[in-house]
């Protein structure tokens, strides 16, 4: 047992995400009776204190550094469709956050919800932490440009920003584009598909945007033809709109796509659950692609095809950065880091699994 157990241990242990546990001490209402139970019985077998204590991080006290993200589903959370329990995106960089914040030496405060909107995650942060983290687009810019003459911020995910006012910020991103190239091209290339439909966002998201820009460089460069757009745009990244992806794609006129090239892992998942049900064998009759490399992604059967992205480092990243410029330490420019990603090669392509780097550009 863990000497000094953590909020990732007693997720891990009780099955919930981290923003499960965190709600569980900060609104413990919102969470469903017998979930709470778990979280708090898992807790205890671990002999698990929340960092710092929530009350003691609302004082002037040092060490302690903060992360905002969105926490657009929870399946724990009332009022969810389902129960079933995943580690999410954020889960992961958070385990990297906290696992390179224990080693300097500090506590993590999490800021993981909407309720209230964006201002409200500034509020429970910013007069908390010595820096903090901040994944892209959920605070706003003039709301981070205050915070960050008072305090170092690292931005996480996203293209740099381009708003001259926020072009100080240490930023940590990944190779987005590079990697849904690598993985479209093997499906092209390797297994000869043709009609392939990207499944993305309704919102402007960065991230998203940038892997469809790569599945197109793959497509045109293989002369397969495709949409100035993505076959369709799902209004959240979850299991169920992947689920309904997967029938609107199904039920449409014409031929049905060979493969459906999902924007992120837990549409993709969601998918395959919604093939099965409909009698569909993947990868014979279609092939199904995701991004992000969550742990459930090779729990799944078939085994999902995906690109792998460096969560955990990204988190380990961001707290080096605040570290250091917390303590002064060089450089003082910005710092951008493109972090490399893997093409992870499984069964719902019809691949043994291997795993491929691709050449970041």
């Amino acid at each position: 047992m863990n000497a000094n157990p953590t909020v990732y241990d007693v997720a891990e242990r009780s099955g919930v995400s981290i923003a499960t546990v965190s709600r569980v001490y900060r609104s413990p209402d919102s969470v469903r009776a017998a979930t709470r139970e778990r979280v708090l019985a898992a807790a205890s077998e671990l002999g698990y204190v929340p960092s710092g204590n929530a009350r003691g991080l609302a004082s002037r006290s040092t060490g302690v550094l903060g992360l905002c993200f969105p926490d657009y589903s929870d399946p724990d959370t009332v009022g969810a469709e389902d129960d079933d329990a995943a580690m999410l995106y954020s889960d992961q960089i958070i385990r990297g956050m906290e696992r390179a914040a224990r080693r300097h030496g500090y506590a993590l405060l999490i800021a993981a919800s909407l309720a209230g909107g964006p201002e409200s995650l500034v509020a429970q942060v910013a007069g908390r932490v010595d820096g903090f983290a901040v994944m892209a687009r959920t605070v706003p810019t003039e709301e981070l440009e205050a915070i960050s003459r008072r305090r170092p911020v690292v931005m996480l995910a996203g293209p740099r920003a381009k708003d001259p006012s926020l072009d100080h910020l240490d930023h940590v991103e990944v190779a987005n584009e590079d990697g849904q190239y690598e993985l479209t091209r093997h499906l092209v290339h390797d297994h000869g598909l043709r009609r392939l439909a990207y499944v993305g966002l309704v919102d402007d998201s960065p991230d998203v945007e940038a892997r469809f820009r790569g599945f197109r460089r793959a497509c045109a460069e293989a002369g397969v033809e495709t949409a100035v757009a993505p076959a369709l745009r799902m209004p959240m990244m979850t299991q169920a709109e992947g689920a309904r992806a997967a029938r609107l794609l199904c039920e449409g006129s014409g031929d049905r796509p060979e493969a459906f090239v999902f924007a992120n892992d837990q549409m993709a998942v969601g998918a395959l659950q919604a093939l099965e049900r409909r009698g569909l064998r993947v990868p014979d009759d279609v092939v199904v692609t995701g991004f992000d490399g969550i742990p459930l992604s090779r729990m799944v059967r078939p085994a999902l095809t995906t690109v792998r992205q460096p969560m955990v480092r990204m988190g380990e990243e961001a707290v080096d950065l605040l570290v250091r410029r917390l303590g002064g330490q060089p450089p003082q420019e910005p710092v951008s880091l493109m972090l490399p990603v893997s093409v992870a090669r499984r069964a719902s392509c019809g691949c043994e699994e291997t795993t491929v780097l691709p050449t970041v550009g």
